[in-house]
């Protein structure tokens, strides 16, 4: 799976030397430097095959394929070029697999279960705000250094024009979506034809007094070009609504950072940061173990937002309802379909895995809103491998910045907000 750390991005190509402009300028990190467009490279002054690298890189680490940028790059081919070569020039002159032949000139999906459309990372109008029917009609763009505005790669000579518009609608609650309310989980399935029963999960959304006083310990900083792998001196620990005072957060937490299915969760989210970002949510992952081999394996590839450890493990008690969800590998994973199908997913997504540490201890995500506003949304890992749907993420989030005219039932606390 693609890193998020920006050395690994930019690989040993023509964008090594503009690492520090690039931080200059405030595209520090990869998600954000991915929603560059024609007139922001320009302002760079980038030169013609700059610009066609940061493309193919894009391009490459929306699918998986990072193992080959420095050989496409140094081609010296466009990405419409390569897209035109034949699998049997993909394979014998890049060495491209079969499989990742595949998946290279399939150019309407990206990696993983959750799609993210292309054009995210691609065409989109500065000009044209979000159709008042769109999910994110307040939303105008992606803030960078200078100004807010839809960030695009301005590509219109490709079959990859559409816009970021387009893209951002494709989280909108389709019509005949069943919302699942304010906790959420996905259903489950028989296990061992009955025999096993599943996990019991809550129906009432957690008290916010049960997160607002956690202690929790940072162990990573938000990824930025430049910083520190790991937090140098030990963080003093702090209170958990220290997080959310200011802004709305997404709080993941994570079931074990060495796990396929977490790492590959983990990505999913992360890739949409330039969404959040323009929503105006924080994001965070939550461990409730601290081992620094493993958080050094996750971040930033996995995910670069501040990673937190959480020793008490009282937001994974309070998904619980006060206990923790725990299952085992055999019922809660070899006689889950649904859990098996989970790892399928993130398998296909070429994400690597270990098995340190400890994995029976159910995660999930909340989304607090800002202040002591409460808890808008929790989804529970009732299977492993389950994570929430972004649609719902995002609609949630959304609706935080106009509690006002929500049609959700959210908190009265949130509701209420000035």
């Amino acid at each position: 799976m693609a890193s998020f750390a920006i050395e690994d991005f930019v690989g040993n190509g023509s964008l090594q030397g503009l690492v520090p402009k690039l931080l200059e300028e405030g595209w520090d990190d990869v998600p954000t430097l991915k929603t560059m467009n024609a007139d922001d490279m320009n302002e760079l002054n980038m030169t013609q095959r700059q610009k066609d690298a940061l493309e193919i890189r894009s391009y490459l680490h929306n699918r998986a394929l990072m193992q080959y940028a420095d050989m496409l790059e140094e081609s010296g081919k466009s990405l419409p070029e390569l897209l035109k070569l034949t699998k049997v020039d993909l394979t014998t002159v890049y060495g491209m697999k079969r499989g990742h032949v595949a998946r290279f000139t399939d150019r309407t999906t990206t990696s993983g279960g959750d799609t993210l459309p292309e054009a995210y990372n691609l065409q989109a109008s500065r000009r044209t705000a979000l159709r008042n029917e769109s999910l994110y009609k307040d939303i105008s763009a992606v803030t960078s250094r200078k100004q807010t505005m839809t960030r695009s790669f301005g590509r219109t000579n490709t079959a990859y024009d559409v816009s970021l518009e387009q893209s951002m609608a494709d989280f909108k609650i389709k019509d005949g979506h069943v919302f699942k309310g304010i906790v959420a989980s996905m259903p489950d399935e028989p296990r061992a034809c009955g025999c096993v029963q599943a996990t019991p999960v809550i129906e009432n959304v957690a008290p916010y007094s049960s997160i607002e006083n956690i202690s929790v310990q940072k162990l990573t900083p938000e990824y930025k070009i430049g910083t520190e792998r790991l937090v140098k001196s030990k963080s003093p620990p702090m209170k958990a609504s220290e997080l959310w005072r200011d802004k709305p957060a997404v709080i993941v937490c994570i079931r074990r950072p060495g796990c396929i299915m977490c790492r590959a969760e983990a990505h999913q989210l992360y890739a949409k940061k330039p969404i959040f970002d323009a929503l105006g949510v924080q994001l965070f992952a939550v461990l409730h173990e601290q081992i620094e081999a493993e958080v050094k394996d996750f971040w930033p590839r996995y995910w670069g937002g501040v990673v937190l450890f959480d020793r008490s493990m009282e937001f994974y008690k309070s998904l619980g309802g006060g206990n923790l969800l725990k299952d085992k590998f055999i019922s809660g994973f070899l006689f889950n379909p649904r859990a098996i199908a989970n790892y399928k997913r993130a398998k296909s997504m070429g994400v690597e895995q270990n098995f340190r540490g400890e994995g029976e201890i159910k995660g999930g995500l909340y989304i607090v809103g800002r202040g002591k506003s409460g808890i808008a949304y929790q989804f529970i890992e009732r299977n492993f491998g389950d994570w929430a749907p972004h649609a719902e993420v995002f609609e949630i989030c959304h609706q935080l910045q106009n509690p006002q005219g929500s049609q959700l039932e959210l908190p009265q606390s949130i509701q209420q907000r000035d």
